[in-house]
């Protein structure tokens, strides 16, 4: 039996993931780890959890089917983009935990840098904005605050890494220091025009570019693992951040193909082709894949509250035990209300950008109970992700037609949600069979590249639909429930 292994390190927990020659999930092994929260708005990782977490999944996942190194094709890489990690090149060592994606701790940097007129420069460059989101301001603050850092840094003694570098690094046995394209665009330090680590970018952030890795296509070769680690080595051919992995896995290979992922926020890729937008609306441009040296493009939109409203009605209000009530209690809702909730909890995310609105429910009645609050949280999901598709319709005019969205994690298990998301946006939305869109897609790269698996042609005939969702809403009412939606964004954002 050939297997190929997706490793899948996340933000809580790392997974390894075997597939089989038909691509079909063999074995499955998952691991949390310690999040560290040393301050307010600063979140750490060990990075020796991350190594380790991904060592014993890997075994475990190959125990469960009994499968020796010589068994597994290749090994495929996705991984929690943005997480920034420096080590010494001599001894392997971080200087420091890895500062997590989610870290607000360089909002200062940013700030000082759009204080001076940066923004605009780096955002053409890069398609990012100016955020503590982005890996750059990350190193440059590790450079500053840990004793010594800078000076070895300059030295040539210290290398930078997102999370699938450090892994391939260790894996590798310090042989390869090496990214792929995806990861590389999240770092603000990456001109994804032209393909290459910006100098005057690394000046501005003072950021030595002999700290940062080779940039390698998503299906490049990044060398073999060490022979101690699973007895003999196995090959790492693929490597793409987890939003571009899932994008790969539900095959939206064709300019206008557009994934969205619902989890705890949503994270929607619109694929652009060979066109590098840059977007009106404050969406983000950024490389979706990079396959024989060609780059394809996209454009990214973040909704921060999407399964995390459900979240609030059962931790917050109390009124559900489990998330799978919704569902019911949306359908028992009285039509004759039409209550909307912007849950803004944490600020809104695109195409608003206003960090400082808070959530708001319009519309209650004395007759407003759980159901029409469920209904409310359900439906906002909807409301954000017609929000996103605007925007990125607007930012490119080539997604004019149906649009073709194809969605994957936990709340695209909702049939209602994903019945009203395709009523409100007025087009078809496609449920796939295999939900590992992310592992799927980096395993397919992998595979692909090692003579498991068919070309990529071939293997997006072989996405198959667990489920069409077709709208059925009257144009009318469709029109009048996102109006009342525009109203309330903007009542929230008035108050």
């Amino acid at each position: 039996m050939t297997y190929v292994m997706a490793i899948d390190q996340g933000t809580t927990s790392s997974r390894t993931i075997l597939f089989d020659g038909d691509l079909k999930v063999a074995a499955t092994a998952q691991q949390e780890f310690t999040q560290h929260f040393p301050q307010s708005g600063w979140v750490e990782h060990n990075p020796e959890d991350l190594w380790q977490t991904v060592i014993q999944t890997a075994r475990d996942a190959m125990d469960q089917v009994g499968a020796t190194a010589s068994d597994i094709a290749a090994i495929g890489i996705t991984n929690q983009r943005e997480t920034t990690i420096v080590w010494d090149r001599k001894t392997g060592a971080p200087i420091h935990n890895a500062i997590v994606w989610q870290d607000r701790r360089t909002a200062p940097i940013c700030e000082a840098l759009k204080a001076a007129g940066h923004e605009g420069e780096i955002t053409r460059k890069t398609g990012l904005l100016l955020d503590p989101y982005f890996s750059g301001t990350k190193v440059k603050w590790l450079l500053d605050n840990v004793e010594g850092a800078r000076a070895k840094a300059e030295a040539g003694d210290l290398l930078f890494g997102t999370v699938d570098c450090y892994l391939i690094w260790r894996l590798t046995g310090g042989a390869v220091h090496a990214t792929d394209a995806t990861n590389a665009a999240r770092t603000l330090l990456y001109n994804i025009r032209d393909g290459h680590w910006d100098k005057e970018i690394g000046a501005l952030l003072d950021i030595p570019l002999s700290m940062l890795p080779e940039v390698r296509d998503c299906d490049g070769d990044f060398g073999e693992t060490s022979a101690d680690l699973f007895g003999t080595p196995i090959p790492v051919r693929g490597v793409a951040g987890d939003q571009q992995a899932a994008t790969v896995g539900q095959a939206c290979f064709a300019p206008g193909m557009m994934k969205s992922t619902y989890g705890t926020g949503c994270f929607a890729l619109l694929n652009t082709g060979q066109t590098l937008v840059s977007s009106q609306n404050r969406l983000l441009g950024t490389i979706a894949y990079q396959f024989g040296g060609v780059t394809t493009y996209a454009l990214e939109g973040s909704i921060f509250i999407a399964g995390a409203a459900v979240q609030w009605l059962r931790d917050g209000l109390g009124i559900i035990k489990d998330a799978s009530e919704t569902q019911a209690l949306a359908q028992a809702a009285d039509a004759g209300q039409n209550v909307v909730l912007v849950p803004a909890f944490t600020g809104l995310g695109a195409p608003y950008w206003d960090a400082d609105c808070r959530g708001a429910v319009f519309g209650l009645t004395r007759g407003t109970g759980p159901a029409e609050l469920a209904r409310a949280a359900l439906e906002s999901v909807g409301y954000q992700t017609r929000d996103l598709l605007e925007a990125m319709q607007a930012d490119w005019q080539g997604a004019g037609g149906e649009a073709v969205l194809r969605v994957d994690g936990g709340m695209s298990a909702s049939d209602w949600t994903m019945q009203f998301l395709s009523d409100i946006l007025g087009a078809q939305v496609d449920l796939p069979t295999v939900l590992e869109t992310t592992a799927l897609g980096v395993a397919w790269i992998a595979g692909m590249k090692a003579g498991v698996y068919p070309q990529q042609d071939e293997f997006a005939r072989s996405w198959a639909l667990e489920r069409r969702f077709q709208p059925v809403m009257g144009d009318a009412e469709r029109d009048a429930k996102y109006a009342a939606w525009k109203r309330a964004v903007k009542g929230a954002m008035g108050y």
